[in-house]
């Protein structure tokens, strides 16, 4: 093992579990990646295999039958799986999202009915931002929940749904009319079930298809349509609406962590596969990791991995000690994504013409870094959220 991405001040239960999901990523992960990502084959024996090692669980409490280990725990686990394959680590993610916003908000009836059943991957979790045209503007979410008798009614659209078929519980943001002054206490999130798979899968609820994408194959990103869903008042997250926004806001806080841990993921495979390279490919007489052009671009590369690294590492800790991580979280993802890029990148170049053929694993990696540059909000929005919280924090005094 070389020296890169190692944490410090790890207990031995979370070294263990480590060790378990790099050998899982290096036996059962990384043979099949290629194979099953140009196919975009779903990964079921890997996902099946996860369920055993006890990740869908993992940072879920001890009393709903999970693990109870930290969100660092859990960021390194999937920097691992993603090192492996960037695909698996997104069935984690929508599916963890879930289950921190029942953990933190859900009510205790909300909790013992899905946390249990989630924890084992049988309950699995996607959540529901984002809408046609949307774009980063969370506030102007058209999709609305209108009261009835016995609860709500929803009508409306939705986007780029990670695990939008496989899932069987969704978290949704819905515009509410609870007569608040601000658009952000007009928002609520419900819990909506549905069977997995595509076409109609609950009443008023149709998944259309998986959208084709360039990269992140192999799991479903999918639309969601609402024409008139009937949902209890107990499927609203937390059991009061007017809440939705700030839940979410929360979970995108994790997810954001869990996206740089990604990055880091793929920027150290990436590195991985250039230095190796470096060393097997001769030019002039000697391997290529011996011309100074090429051992500067490794020393770049390795910087930028555990730098990354490092930022993923203290967002983490910064939410396990109790704390808001919105800065912490947006500056390594904000890192992590455009290192990745670039650390992509440079191992495509010293691979040379073979970058560029499908037989080679850098070239999945090279689509799967662009998705990094977007997922969980773009770097533009990044720097707006980071931007913003430091001017409040350096404001000049009167």
């Amino acid at each position: 093992m070389g020296r890169l991405c190692m944490t410090e001040g790890l207990t031995e239960d979370q070294n263990a579990i480590l060790k378990a999901v790099e050998q899982f990523v290096d036996e059962r992960i990384i043979p099949v990646a290629q194979e099953l990502e140009h196919a975009d084959e779903y990964p079921t024996e890997i996902i099946e295999g996860l369920k055993e090692l006890g990740v869908f669980g993992l940072m879920i409490p001890e009393e709903y039958d999970g693990l109870g280990e930290s969100l660092l725990t859990y960021a390194l686990c999937v920097e691992e799986i993603a090192r492996g394959w960037m695909s698996v680590s997104g069935v984690i993610n929508t599916h963890f999202i879930v289950a921190w916003m029942l953990m933190k908000h859900g009510t205790e009836e909300q909790k013992a009915k899905y946390l249990p059943r989630m924890a084992t991957g049988e309950v699995r979790g996607a959540f529901s931002m984002s809408e046609p045209g949307l774009g980063s503007d969370v506030s102007a979410v058209r999709t609305k929940a209108t009261r009835t008798d016995d609860g709500y009614e929803i009508t409306g659209q939705k986007m780029w749904l990670t695990n939008g078929g496989s899932s069987t519980l969704v978290a949704v943001l819905t515009k509410t009319d609870e007569g608040a002054e601000s658009v952000y206490k007009n928002m609520t999130t419900f819990l909506v079930e549905k069977t997995p798979g595509f076409g109609e899968t609950a009443q008023g609820v149709t998944v259309p298809g998986k959208i084709d994408k360039m990269g992140y194959k192999g799991i479903d990103t999918t639309e969601m349509i609402f024409e008139g869903h009937r949902i209890s008042a107990d499927q609203v997250l937390g059991g009061e609406p007017g809440q939705g926004f700030y839940q979410m806001m929360d979970g995108v806080e994790v997810g954001r962590v869990n996206v740089a841990a990604r990055a880091v993921g793929i920027a150290h495979r990436a590195f991985e596969l250039g230095v190796a390279y470096a060393q097997q490919r001769e030019t002039f007489g000697k391997p290529i990791a011996q011309h100074q052009a090429i051992l500067f671009r490794l020393a770049e590369m390795a910087t930028k991995v555990e730098t990354s690294h490092a930022m993923m590492v203290r967002a983490a800790r910064t939410k396990d000690e109790g704390h808001r991580n919105d800065v912490e979280a947006g500056m390594a993802k904000l890192l992590a994504s455009e290192y990745c890029k670039e650390v992509v990148e440079a191992s495509f170049r010293i691979h040379g013409g073979y970058g560029y053929s499908k037989e080679y694993e850098i070239e999945r990696l090279y689509r799967e870094a662009a998705f990094m540059l977007i997922g969980e909000g773009t770097s533009d929005i990044q720097k707006m959220i980071i931007g913003r919280r430091v001017l409040a924090d350096y404001a000049l005094k009167a």
